[in-house]
């Protein structure tokens, strides 16, 4: 076996065990100690792997972020299904408050209730909410991201303070039986001042988002009341979210 074939061999073998030992790689590919160490050192220098005390394990940490515009370009199938589920949560003279996730823009396209005030970080929900009727809309101030195009700041944080609402509607970057994470401390605050503000707090979050370990904690699962996602997570995810009281609803797949 090349090493390259061995290399991808003991990636699958750590997405199968979380952890391997220099002896596993001698014993499952036959080949001397010095060349299983040389293996293990080779992936940790591609950044695939951390090593430990006589093996290695998979990095724990999540540490890809997309910009927006990235992430309205991902496929959104599951995501529509969610947005269009949550939407259903939403009843006439709800005080709502929005975070600048791409799947929460997406319940825009199917709200069926009016009499609403929507307070945002969000420019392009300010701007997508602003044109229809019966919606008032307030838009957070301070500075703007320039890629994933939201307020952020003290600014923002000061104006929250002025607020409080029915429910707010979030995203997720990561879940994990910790809570909700973020890989930045700058939006993950931001999102934790608004869950300050409100009374029930709904997370849109896709099946990729469970069991992501990130930088920083936004908030314990205690602090959840709902999540809408699109597929069940794994047995340890759901037994945190119902140690918690955590409502999770499916979004179901309608297409024939």
């Amino acid at each position: 076996m090349y090493q390259e074939e061995r290399l991808a061999a003991i990636l699958q073998y750590l997405q199968d065990h979380q952890r391997i030992s220099v002896q596993d790689v001698v014993e499952q590919f036959g080949v001397s100690r010095d060349t299983a160490r040389r293996d293990i050192v080779k992936l940790e220098e591609q950044g695939e792997i951390l090593r430990t005390r006589g093996g290695a394990i998979l990095p724990t940490l999540s540490k890809k972020s997309y910009s927006y515009q990235e992430r309205m370009q991902l496929d959104l199938t599951g995501k529509r299904r969610i947005a269009e589920r949550a939407a259903e949560l939403i009843k006439d003279g709800d005080f709502l408050m929005l975070d600048a996730s791409t799947t929460v823009l997406l319940t825009m396209d199917y709200w069926k209730t009016t009499d609403h005030v929507i307070i945002t970080s969000s420019l392009a929900a300010a701007a997508g909410f602003a044109g229809k009727a019966g919606i008032q809309v307030k838009l957070l101030g301070g500075d703007v991201h320039p890629e994933d195009q939201y307020a952020y700041g003290s600014r923002t944080i000061e104006n929250l303070a002025d607020y409080h609402v029915d429910k707010l509607l979030i995203g997720a970057c990561g879940i994990s039986p910790n809570g909700l994470v973020s890989p930045s401390e700058e939006s993950g605050h931001l999102i934790r001042e608004m869950m300050k503000r409100a009374d029930q707090i709904i997370v849109l979050a896709d099946h990729s988002k469970f069991g992501k370990s990130m930088l920083y904690r936004v908030a314990g699962l205690h602090q959840l009341d709902i999540i809408v996602t699109d597929q069940k997570p794994n047995a340890e995810m759901a037994e945190a979210l119902a140690q918690h009281e955590v409502e999770l609803l499916l979004a179901e797949d309608t297409q024939e």
